[in-house]
């Protein structure tokens, strides 16, 4: 693809370097859902999270924030909470944050609005935008869950320590989940899917420590390859399946030093 102004712009906005073209991908294959069947249960999940009152939160939120983009985007990105902005315009990474997204995803040559779909862990604004709860977490998994489920991802990228600890479920420091390849598992025992997922910065993390930008910048730069990995190595897998299955497959393949 060629370099557009656009990116040009983003890439002067990060700072960071060296740059190069990526080759041209295929267009997604939309993926066999039904159409009407999904966007149904989709809309049915939109009023489930809206009218949601499975932990205090819904009594100090403004709205909920379900998510935004596509959903028959190929990958999802995961943050943690919604702050005040996001809190009082229903939508995800808003602000400065946002911003810094945009410009990230922007650099990549991604749209939001068409190639993803953003969420967080939590829904609702946790007060004064302090890090979610283990509670409040796991009082909105099933709302993630039930997402993810519907998205089907080919790939997650997971952005922040509090939302890469809850949904991978290991106690350890971002330094350390980063750079690898993850699994992580959606749905239910009796229809579980194994999705490679990646580590990176929280843009809020990254506006307060931009010298952290270049190892974020690496951090897209292999979830760009991981998406073009997974494409061919993602697979459904049932409950004997080794959680680690795809995770370690493609981590064979994307440091293979040969």
């Amino acid at each position: 693809m060629k370099w557009s102004a656009q990116q040009d712009q983003a890439w002067e906005w990060l700072a960071l370097g060296p740059r190069w073209q990526r080759k041209p991908q295929a267009p997604p294959v939309a993926p066999p859902h039904a159409e009407s069947s999904l966007t149904a249960r989709w809309e049915g999940l939109q009023q489930a999270v809206a009218s949601c009152q499975a932990c205090p939160l819904a009594q100090t939120r403004t709205q909920t924030v379900f998510g935004s983009g596509s959903l028959k985007g190929r990958w999802a990105l995961i943050g943690e909470a919604p702050g005040a902005e996001e809190d009082a315009q229903g939508e995800a990474f808003v602000g400065l944050a946002g911003q810094l997204l945009d410009q990230m995803l922007q650099a990549m040559g991604w749209n939001r609005a068409s190639d993803l779909f953003i969420a967080n862990i939590l829904k609702c604004r946790p007060p004064g935008n302090r890090n979610p709860s283990l509670q409040e977490a796991r009082a909105c998994e099933a709302h993630l869950q039930a997402q993810l489920e519907l998205l089907r991802p080919q790939a997650v990228l997971i952005m922040g320590r509090v939302a890469a600890q809850h949904l991978l479920k290991q106690d350890i420091s971002i330094a350390q989940l980063r750079g690898r390849v993850q699994t992580l598992q959606i749905g239910s025992p009796d229809a579980l899917m194994t999705v490679p997922a990646l580590v990176t910065y929280h843009p809020a993390y990254l506006l307060r420590n931009p010298e952290d930008k270049a190892k974020a910048w690496e951090d897209l730069n292999l979830f760009a390859e991981l998406l073009v990995q997974s494409a061919a190595l993602l697979v459904q897998s049932d409950k004997a399946a080794s959680p680690a299955g795809s995770g370690a497959l493609l981590n064979d393949r994307l440091y293979d030093p040969g």
